[in-house]
């Protein structure tokens, strides 16, 4: 009965991108499964919310516990589902995660404590204010396939130390690091039914989410699916958080430490084979140090190699997806096409079926090309000369996408006033593609970057609803000031208010101190 079950329930193989070797296989989930979850999730959450922040986050370390010790297998298996290098998986998931989890656990509280509110004028000084932030209560979340760990892990730290339930689904091409972060929140032991992780098919994914009951939706993935959710959630006014990507930019100013720079640039461009949201796509280099610093470039190119990671061998891992190796392709070829001049380097231990692309630089670029215009999320940089900071500004800000952005230079007060003038979510100065590993600092983007934030602050406080409370703290009033019955007196006495506080004639003002007066008093009788 039970291999008469196994043989018709479907199941999503995974496969290592870098050797096109079968690692594993996942029940797909149905509409129903979604259901069910969002149902128990319910259930679970009404008595989670009512836990403490510091009993919440005895749950979390467990869950960071289990990942520390596990930080090897973890790795491992983020290496062989979605092809990057080991060193990528723990600098950029694994540990980036452990800080996470950490970060939210211990000030969650502080942030999303009650706040008590000042007051904001003496006219209602018998009002006292405080907000509360009030988890949504079962939060969906979809995430990518190219963090397929790190993205996941933050958001559903910040949701369940928010006092939310979670319905995970990861991304199909990733499954088996969806299971590895499954076991991690497991290992918590947190109470039934609070946690689901589900594989529902892409395709259907974010409509099944929407139209299934949670309470919000934190998305990240690509510019056009974004705008579909957004327009599915309209209808409904369904809350949303959407992460969708970029064509991120960096300034190297003349006076920029130049080897520092150039590694910089290697870090964020060819890091998790370029397939970073954050990643370096643009380089605009000042003109009077362009060719020293693309000929560092180059040379530091070539002293890599790309491939399998089976010991620490290679330093660039390969692309996830066949559909996007394709599309690399695409961009590379449409540059050459139009004029650009490509320096690749080549150097990739052969693997049979491994999705690899040459470390590639293309100069003399335009905006007539795919690569400036779009996201081509591979490794793949273009460096342009640039003979003014306002010109690079400009070149910079010359996107329909402003994810982050970063600028170079030793002068820190220039660095601050570029800074100033970049239209993106995130600037890193002297550094680029690390902002999403500081839990502290707030994540999203400008324009079709994004919509919402995560991560810091602003992102636990995005995992929850403000709710004010207003309370009359003078005993004896029977009403206020402005309440009915109306007359003439009530008229003069308001006016007399503002006149009193804000006009600038004194005649007018103590007139008007007057007739407040008589209004107030009036708020003490019963008519």
């Amino acid at each position: 009965m039970i291999e008469q079950s196994l043989a018709t329930e479907k199941r999503t193989t995974s496969t290592n991108p870098a050797t096109g070797e079968i690692i594993g296989s996942t029940k797909e989930n149905s509409i129903a499964d979604l259901q069910n979850a969002v149902s128990e999730a319910r259930t679970a959450q009404k008595v989670w919310r009512e836990k403490s922040f510091a009993e919440r986050a005895k749950y979390l370390f467990k869950i960071r516990d289990y990942l520390v010790a596990h930080a090897d297998d973890i790795s491992e298996i983020i290496s062989k589902d979605s092809g990057k290098t080991k060193v990528d998986a723990i600098s950029t998931e694994v540990l980036a995660s452990a800080m996470a989890i950490t970060y939210y656990a211990k000030n969650a509280e502080s942030v999303l404590e009650r706040k008590t509110l000042s007051g904001g004028s003496i006219l209602t000084i018998n009002k006292r204010s405080y907000v509360d932030r009030i988890p949504y209560g079962v939060i969906g979340i979809i995430s990518p396939w190219n963090y397929p760990f790190a993205i996941p892990f933050h958001e559903v730290a910040m949701a369940l130390i928010s006092g939310n339930s979670v319905i995970l689904k990861t991304a199909t091409q990733t499954l088996e690091v969806g299971k590895a972060l499954k076991a991690c929140i497991d290992a918590g032991e947190l109470p039934q039914g609070l946690f689901h992780f589900l594989n529902i098919p892409g395709n259907i994914a974010g409509d099944a989410f929407i139209d299934s009951g949670i309470d919000k939706l934190f998305f990240t993935g690509s510019v056009p699916v974004g705008k579909q959710l957004m327009k599915k959630a309209s209808e409904k006014l369904f809350p949303l958080s959407l992460e969708l990507g970029g064509n991120d930019a960096m300034i190297v100013c003349d006076d920029a430490n130049l080897y520092r720079a150039v590694s910089g640039a290697i870090w964020a461009g060819y890091s998790n084979a370029g397939q970073s949201c954050a990643g370096v796509e643009r380089i605009y280099v000042d003109e009077k140090i362009y060719d020293s610093f693309v000929t560092l470039l180059k040379k530091k190119l070539s002293e890599m190699n790309v491939g399998a990671d089976k010991n620490f061998n290679v330093t660039v891992g390969s692309l996830t997806t066949e559909k996007q190796l394709d599309t690399v392709k695409k961009h590379v070829a449409d540059a050459r096409e139009k004029g650009a001049s490509i320096f690749t380097v080549d150097n990739i231990e052969k693997e049979k079926q491994g999705l690899f692309h040459p470390l590639t630089v293309i100069e003399n670029a335009n905006n007539e090309m795919l690569v400036q215009n779009e996201e081509t999320f591979g490794p793949v940089v273009t460096v342009t000369k640039f003979k003014s900071v306002e010109e690079a500004i400009t070149m910079a800000n010359d996107s329909s996408l402003g994810l982050t952005a970063s600028v170079w230079t030793k002068d820190k007060t220039k660095a601050h006033k570029i800074a100033a003038q970049l239209e993106v979510g995130s600037v890193m100065i002297n550094d680029h593609l690390m902002s999403h590993g500081l839990a502290e600092t707030p994540w999203g983007g400008w324009k079709e970057s994004g919509y919402g934030r995560t991560h810091g602050y602003l992102g636990l406080e995005a995992m929850t609803q403000p709710r004010v409370v207003i309370d009359d703290i003078m005993p004896g009033l029977q009403k206020n000031m402005w309440w009915h019955p109306h007359s003439k007196q009530v008229y003069d006495g308001l006016k007399g208010g503002m006149n009193f506080l804000y006009s600038k004639n004194l005649s007018l003002r103590f007139s008007g101190v007057l007739n407040l007066v008589k209004v107030f008093l009036r708020s003490f009788r019963k008519d």
